[in-house]
């Protein structure tokens, strides 16, 4: 039966959110489910020839997927931020890519029938790893804080960098094939670094002042930037052969460091962006890949993996380690973590392709070898990290702590009262004069929406297992609830209640959210903000066998409102109206008390004494 073109487009669609549905309740990252979609579509059933679907378009679409990814990861790659995070994390960069480029290139082309060439390309290509993959590996392996900042910095930069690396071997390659003087292959590759750098850095910035001065409206912000990125990878690439990629790169990164210009909701653009065209890119990038390419590379094949994974990582680490105080467990655990992703697979697909054209030897194999690194990396490293952390003890201790949504007056005052009973906390809010009053008190505090594809990469789980629900945005609570349910399990999510009694049925909270209500008791976000503004503090107070918990509500006359209870083992209760924990000597109760000077009980146990006495008859 022959299938439609409609119905085939429909499917990759179909298939993809399947993927990465199913990688959600897997709690495994996306890339591998998309990959096996992908080889299952293709190679395996027959279903899918992106070759005979896309014909000639194939590989232009490619190219401007690659360009767009690109673009998007170059806009993260702040400097100030890799300034900001340690010696190791701008170490691994430099160092790292040049020990992977290095090992790779000569792995490839020592064990593998390949020119050297090509095996400078692999090289160059196998020092991406990237946040798609990295993120989603550390939320299920859960490492110390330390490493997973470290590893999640490094993603981050190496995606956008790694990629620059890849491209300007490309470019030397070609300018290089173009003639045979050395004159003018080094004119080509000098003309296309020029261009490049050039007119990407033109772009960015007058990009990034259309945005600073609202030159365009607000709507087209996100759908402006897109088409005017492509245009200007179209017209570099007119300009000078194959250096659009680096022109977007430059361009990204350009904006990324201007001041005052409004790049986030960009970034949040990348959500749904990154699920239709990442998602569907890895399909039909898988669904192109031979058994017989990948047969053909034998046993060299498992050389060089052993050799990227074995020699590459680890020296790369070591080295990079250099001066900082990373012990060897740690340094260990990074070593075996680095998870190959989706820019590899893309630049390795169109790169080959070009090759092809250009006559070279060999290119055929540059993209299932690429695809078996990724493919062995992810499933290696995924199925393994989490029991390499703990063998090392570098893991991270249960997930006792609290994600607070919200940074406004109340969550601050509680978020201080938990840090300094050393439960790990993260406070997050959409309004930036709250997080900036967090900061200022040295809370661990998060700019933006804590369900958007941003906060994926971005917002650090580390030791955290549980949400607090302490916010005035209504819409926002319920779409955190749901999606943290789904992340930390029903048991972890507390929000407060909703206050709004007179509700009609048809505004009534879905039962599973109502499920998640009785935070501090019955009491809403309006009452604890209006207990606050009357100077209300939260307060840490420790029992005894002389004063008990029945000592403690009699000295704030019953007024005080109890959040939480820690017991002796540093088990943290936060406090619902289906709360059973009875404390005892030992725990520490954490309220909000009135802020009135507080009595001792015995006092008035003494005075209600005197009294009677003075009442006696004499």
């Amino acid at each position: 039966m022959t299938v439609s073109i409609v119905m085939l487009l429909a499917s990759i669609g179909v298939l993809s959110l399947f993927c990465q549905w199913l990688a959600w309740r897997l709690r495994v990252p996306a890339i591998l489910l998309l990959l096996g979609g992908g080889i299952a579509a293709g190679p395996l059933l027959g279903f899918l020839n992106p070759g005979a679907l896309f014909g000639d378009l194939l590989f232009p679409l490619i190219s401007l997927a690659v360009a767009v990814i690109l673009f998007e990861g170059s806009l993260t790659l702040r400097f100030q931020e890799i300034k900001g995070h340690g010696k190791m994390v701008r170490n691994l960069i430099p160092v790292g890519s040049v020990v992977t480029l290095a090992v790779g290139t000569l792995a490839a082309r020592w064990t593998l029938d390949i020119s050297w060439e090509i095996a400078l390309l692999f090289g160059a290509i196998s020092t991406v790893t990237g946040p798609t993959v990295v993120a989603p590996l550390l939320r299920s392996v859960k490492p110390a804080a330390k490493l997973a900042n470290i590893l999640r910095w490094e993603g981050i930069i190496i995606d956008p960098v790694g990629a620059l690396l890849a491209v300007l071997v490309f470019e030397g390659i070609i300018s290089w094939g173009q003639g045979n003087v050395f004159g003018h292959s080094l004119y080509t590759f000098g003309k296309t670094i020029f261009i490049g750098v050039a007119l990407g850095a033109a772009a960015g910035w007058l990009n990034g002042i259309a945005l600073r001065k609202h030159l365009l409206p607000q709507y087209l912000h996100n759908a402006g930037t897109l088409t005017f990125m492509l245009g200007v990878y179209a017209v570099s690439n007119e300009l000078a052969h194959e250096s659009g990629l680096l022109t977007v790169t430059v361009m990204g990164i350009w904006m990324a460091n201007m001041k005052q210009v409004p790049i986030q909701p960009i970034l949040e653009f990348k959500e749904s962006l990154s699920v239709l065209l990442i998602s569907a890119l890895f399909i039909i990038l898988a669904a192109r890949v031979e058994f017989e390419a990948i047969g053909a590379l034998g046993w060299g094949l498992v050389a060089v993996l052993a050799a990227l994974i074995f020699i590459a990582r680890p020296a790369s680490v070591f080295l990079s380690a250099i001066g900082t105080t990373l012990n060897w467990r740690e340094k260990l655990f990074l070593s075996w973590v680095a998870p190959r992703g989706i820019v590899a697979a893309a630049v390795s697909a169109v790169f080959a392709f070009q090759l092809q054209e250009q006559g070279f030897t060999s290119a055929e194999l540059l993209v299932p070898l690429v695809f078996m690194v990724i493919i062995a990396t992810v499933t290696l490293q995924s199925l393994t990290a989490r029991p390499v952390a703990r063998l090392l003890g570098v893991a991270e201790p249960a997930d006792f702590g609290f994600l607070i949504l919200g940074a406004n007056q109340v969550s601050r005052e509680i978020g201080r009262a938990l840090k300094k009973l050393e439960v790990p906390i993260t406070l997050c809010d959409t309004n930036w004069e709250n997080v900036r009053l967090a900061r200022m008190d040295n809370l661990h505090v998060y700019f933006g929406n804590p369900v958007s594809e941003h906060a994926k990469t971005h917002l650090d789980l580390t030791g955290i297992g549980n949400l607090l629900v302490i916010s005035p945005y209504k819409q926002l609570n319920s779409l955190a609830t749901y999606h943290f349910l789904d992340h930390f399990g029903n048991g972890s999510v507390y929000s407060l209640s909703e206050g709004d009694q007179d509700q009609k049925a048809r505004h009534q909270t879905a039962e599973k959210i109502q499920q998640t209500r009785g935070l501090f008791g019955n009491i809403s976000y309006a009452r604890l903000a209006s207990m606050v503004s009357k100077g209300y503090t939260v307060k840490s107070t420790q029992l005894t066998d002389s004063f008990k918990l029945s000592d403690f509500r009699q000295q704030y006359d019953n007024q005080a409102l109890t959040l939480f209870y820690l017991d002796p083992r540093s088990r943290i209760y936060a406090v619902t109206t289906a709360t059973t924990a009875k404390p005892e000597k030992g725990w520490v109760v954490v309220s909000l008390v009135p802020p009135q000077p507080p009595r001792d009980p015995r006092e008035k146990e003494k005075k209600d004494q005197t009294g009677r006495s003075n009442a006696l008859p004499g």
